[in-house]
């Protein structure tokens, strides 16, 4: 109660707002410093019971705020720490941060001009020259950044479905053709679930074999496009994937490129995790062909460390998404205001309210230039090289698939001595299957690294590394493999 817009409010409110600033200070510190834990872990019910978190009639004081925000942090995991190599997503940039802070405080909408005006532009302007970067002539087209890749994912098939039957928009599915989209096998899954939100289904999005690296065949495309139409249905996506979760593998942009346009299908890039590699002019080549797609979905959020959530669906056709989205709100895009309604792009959204996300990416831009985005992405897939060279040929190391990552994804088996002379049957593969668990669960305990694991296909659980911070080091790597040695050794 004695917080601003109390009266005399303002020396209390500065002071509880410093030590705020002075416990993110702290963590921010702590995030850097190896010898702090990245995880202090507890389980579920220990966190629940060691604390009251449950909400009551009556305030609490400002000290014991200040209390659960320190709680709140100790518990957290430091997804900035160099050691934390979970997520696609990690990292924390300073200027990213600082953005994030002046968007809280400016508290506003996206959806118009007249309440967002210098984020608005700011938005225009990045899409543009993400778009310019995708390849599209003087960065001509649409987009909208969105509340992450599934989102910007179920975005594209959106518009693609409009763009054949605009009826749809009023009429529904039921009006139309039975509709199909094509997707890798190691696509991401948002694909069939913007499917089953659309009401497409799950079952209408056809899986396409991959090759051993983990990319699109393009024959196999073509053939199971041929053998939807033979059934009657209606192709009217493929969603090629640049850089997948688990391989981090590029799909054959181009050849997937000229099956599109050989039947007048719709071409949509994941670019979620590989689009930061437009950035670098050493490693943009994996992404050949992205400029002739429909649409791009491009998450800053990961590979270029921005703070979550920064998404971007890009569109290469100007006035599509505005046609296929809007629904003409007289109390909020009234036709009649005083500047260039252009520049309300609220219709254009499935949101009506809007988190202002452009701010970060575009402060991080201007402070480290796009060649500052550059270093930063050719590090984390030098590194990424340094791991898959470390352990290519050391003993207790299997790789999951041959030759060097195309992206910071190095996917491996780690044997423990007692299953290295044992032969390749069913009874080795059941025990490998529990050794990346358990070397997790212990990581987790001791709190001194993360790393994550799954089974794939007919693989049994491997460890897939992947590194999009910015202030991991050749020693992070090295800490990591002598970690899961330390804690897998006598499995």
């Amino acid at each position: 109660p004695d917080l601003l817009p109390a009266c005399d409010g303002e020396a209390a409110t500065l002071s509880f707002l410093q030590d705020v600033v002075d416990i993110l200070l702290q963590y921010v510190v702590k995030s850097f410093d190896r010898s702090t834990k990245v995880i202090d872990f507890h389980y579920p019910n220990e966190l629940l019971q060691e604390y009251n978190w449950e909400l009551a009639e009556q305030p609490q004081t400002l000290e014991e705020i200040l209390l659960n925000c320190r709680t709140t942090l100790k518990y957290a995991i430091k997804t900035g720490h160099p050691r934390y190599f979970n997520q696609l997503s990690t990292g924390l940039d300073m200027v990213g941060l600082a953005a994030d802070w002046l968007t809280s405080a400016a508290n506003t909408n996206m959806f118009t001009y007249e309440i967002a005006p210098v984020f608005v532009l700011l938005e225009y302007v990045t899409l543009r020259k993400m778009r310019e970067m995708v390849g599209w002539p003087g960065g001509c087209g649409d987009g909208i950044f969105s509340p992450g890749g599934a989102i910007s994912n179920m975005y594209a098939m959106l518009i693609a479905r409009f763009k054949m039957f605009p009826e749809v928009k009023e009429k529904g599915m039921a009006a139309i053709p039975r509709l199909v989209a094509f997707t890798s096998e190691h696509s991401h899954f948002s694909v069939k679930k913007g499917a089953a939100a659309l009401g497409i289904g799950t079952d209408s999005v056809i899986l396409i074999r991959c090759d051993e690296r983990g990319k699109m065949i393009p024959s196999d495309l073509e053939r199971r496009i041929l053998e939807a139409k033979q059934k009657g249905f209606v192709p009217f996506l493929v969603s090629a994937t640049a850089g997948t979760t688990v391989y981090g593998a590029f799909d054959p942009l181009i050849a997937i490129a000229d099956i599109c346009k050989k039947y007048k299908i719709w071409m949509h890039v994941d670019g979620a995790w590989g689009g930061g590699l437009l950035m670098s002019r050493k490693h943009k080549w994996k992404l050949n062909g992205v400029e002739r797609a429909n649409s791009v979905t491009w998450n800053p959020h990961k590979m270029m460390g921005v703070p979550l959530q920064c998404s971007a669906l890009l569109v290469r056709e100007e006035g599509l998404m505005q046609s296929c989205n809007q629904m003409h709100a007289s109390y909020l895009f009234q036709q009649d205001k005083h500047y260039d309604l252009s520049y309300d792009t609220g219709d254009k959204a499935l949101q009506c309210g809007r988190h202002v996300d452009v701010f970060k990416l575009w402060l991080m831009w201007r402070a480290k230039g796009t060649t500052g985005f550059e270093a930063q992405i050719d590090k984390c897939l030098e590194l990424a090289e340094y791991l898959y060279n470390k352990i290519k040929n050391r003993e207790g190391y299997e790789m999951v698939f041959d030759g060097k990552p195309q992206h910071t994804n190095v996917c491996f088996w780690y044997i423990p001595p007692s299953l290295r002379s044992m032969e390749d049957n069913e009874e080795r593969m059941s025990r490998l299957m529990k050794v990346a668990p358990v070397i997790k669960a212990r990581m987790m305990e001791y709190g001194s690294t993360m790393v994550s694991y799954q089974p794939l296909g007919d693989k049994v659980n491997f460890f897939r590394m992947v590194i999009s911070n910015p202030a991991a080091t050749r020693q992070d790597i090295d800490f990591l493999i002598d970690e899961i040695e330390r804690l897998g050794q006598d499995l």
